[in-house]
């Protein structure tokens, strides 16, 4: 019993090693050398700007009008990609960030309150999630808060069990055309850093299967 226990914790800290060894580049910031007579000068760090959150299916927004309680509420999005709110009725949410949607939300209040200023805020993300299933420590859905490869989301499941089928797992993927793909992975190869471009960035709704 305790050497099956102490593979396991074995199993967890490779991979916990190996995701910050393979961790993609662009996750931090990049350091630029300086340039000039002699290589003088400060070293610029630069870090690439997240892009906007864009809501979709299942989010909780937080919307207030300030001095404006009756049309204000928490709504989920349905899967329409839209919310309700008194007098304002459907409003579409979904393919829209928080700034965009808090415009739309006072243009159409304009017939119902003289100047509104509605917030936006996102109170849980829902519609970002990837799912683990299978032989790993901690299986089911984990946020997609940024990019996040195969191998992190392993490595943040626990870890694969001592029996688990490492070479064979797989990472279901619905594609733009409504095609599922199947993307193989072999966890072993990538700890022995081969074939490292199957570790690729998971997208939202990816399920990635560990037998």
């Amino acid at each position: 019993m305790m050497r099956s226990r102490g593979k396991c914790v074995w199993g967890s800290a490779v991979a916990a090693a190996a995701v910050l060894a393979l961790a993609p580049a662009s996750l931090g910031a990049q350091q630029e050398q300086p340039s000039g007579a002699g290589g003088r000068g400060a070293a610029t760090a630069t870090a690439r700007p997240a892009p906007p959150y864009v809501i979709g299916p299942d989010d909780v927004l937080s919307i207030v009008f300030w001095k404006d309680k009756d049309l204000s509420a928490e709504v989920t999005v349905r899967p329409d990609g839209k919310v309700s709110l008194p007098l304002l009725n459907d409003i579409q949410a979904q393919g829209r960030t928080p700034d965009e949607l808090r415009d739309a939300l006072k243009q159409a209040a304009q017939a119902f309150v003289e100047d509104p200023n509605p917030t936006v805020m996102v109170k849980e993300i829902k519609s970002r999630r990837v799912f683990i299933t299978g032989q790993v420590e901690k299986p089911g859905p984990y946020p997609l808060t940024g990019e996040t490869t195969v191998l992190q989301l392993i490595a943040m499941a626990g870890g694969i069990r001592e029996f688990a089928d490492g070479s064979n797992i797989t990472i279901i993927r619905k594609a733009d055309n409504g095609r599922t793909e199947i993307l193989p992975f072999n966890y072993r190869d990538v700890l022995k850093r081969k074939n490292l471009t199957q570790n690729v960035q998971l997208k939202p709704g990816d399920t990635v299967v560990v037998p």
